[in-house]
């Protein structure tokens, strides 16, 4: 289990993570989302005690992670796909790996095997693709076969066969009750893969919930109705406490189910040309509740 509490991380003036507090437990893919520069990577730098917080703290089962001894064996974690010596060869980097975690010979070919890099094993990390390169990353996170393990953006570079190779390895690393941490900005890769959600914006935490609820907080969820008497409607549905949105030649409704809203147009002889749910939508929710929270906003082009 991660367990983060009151985090801080400051630069001078600029406060990267400000004040955050969630927990990340076994058995369950969470995903942790937000805008580009919104903290993440920041954060999972002061889990694994690469950074040290300004304030607050972040433990794994009860202790920070430089107390665990042998850290490959207890936690795994890919943050930078880059991050490896172009000159190594596949093995070689993961044989260095295990040795310095005492960790037997067979698991290099055993990881390099599950991440289908047995093929190029003996060459030069440095020619690899990045896709290459980000399964060799998700190849030493499994190094030490850790019930921990925290994953930075890792489909970046995948083609579409590895995309969906890991999100079913995700899923069965926490089938099997291991606690696992996803960072991405990616609202379809969340959607795909996680059973639950922390999203932060400027460091600053929104949300820690599961897709559903995070998505049902969105506004734009709700029933999109036709009628020839719109204003009669509309009276008749606010003074039942919803919310009622013109949107075009529909309108937009919360607060009032589908079945709801028909039985109410049935019983005032209201007649409807549409009356169709629809379903909250991730991206939608995501976009609404991090509006304000993005470092960089890029202007429309006229």
């Amino acid at each position: 289990m991660i367990e983060v509490n009151g985090l801080t991380k400051r630069y001078g003036a600029a406060t990267a993570v400000n004040d955050l507090t969630f927990t990340v437990r076994p058995g369950h893919v969470t995903g942790f989302l937000g805008p580009n520069g919104a903290g993440k990577s920041t954060t999972m730098r002061m889990i694994l005690g690469l950074n040290r917080p300004t304030s607050g703290s972040a433990t794994i089962d009860g202790r920070p992670f430089g107390r665990h001894r042998a850290g490959l064996r207890h936690v795994g974690a890919l943050l930078d796909a880059g991050d490896v010596h172009p000159g190594r060869s596949a093995a070689a980097h993961l044989w260095a790996l295990a040795r310095g975690n005492g960790l037997p010979r067979r698991r290099v070919a055993e990881v390099l095997q599950e991440v289908g890099l047995e093929g190029v094993a003996r060459r030069r990390v440095g020619g690899f693709s990045l896709g290459m390169r980000q399964r060799l990353g998700i190849a030493t996170a499994l190094l030490g076969d850790p019930p921990v393990l925290l994953f930075d953006e890792p489909v970046n570079g995948l083609d579409p066969e590895g995309v969906r190779w890991v999100r079913g390895l995700f899923r069965g690393l926490a089938t099997e009750g291991r606690t696992v941490l996803v960072s991405s900005h990616l609202m379809s890769e969340m959607e795909n893969t996680a059973d639950r959600l922390v999203v932060i914006g400027r460091g600053r935490l929104i949300a820690d919930q599961t897709l559903a609820e995070f998505a049902a907080r969105g506004t734009r969820a709700g029933v999109a109705v036709r009628t020839p008497a719109p204003a009669e409607l509309t009276a008749v549905l606010t003074r039942e406490g919803a919310v009622v949105r013109p949107e075009g030649a529909a309108l937009t409704v919360t607060g009032l189910s589908a079945a709801r809203i028909g039985e109410l147009a049935h019983q005032r002889r209201i007649m409807l040309h549409e009356l169709a749910p629809h379903t909250a939508s991730l991206e939608a929710a995501f976009m609404e509740l991090t509006a304000g929270r993005t470092e960089y906003l890029a202007g429309d082009r006229r």
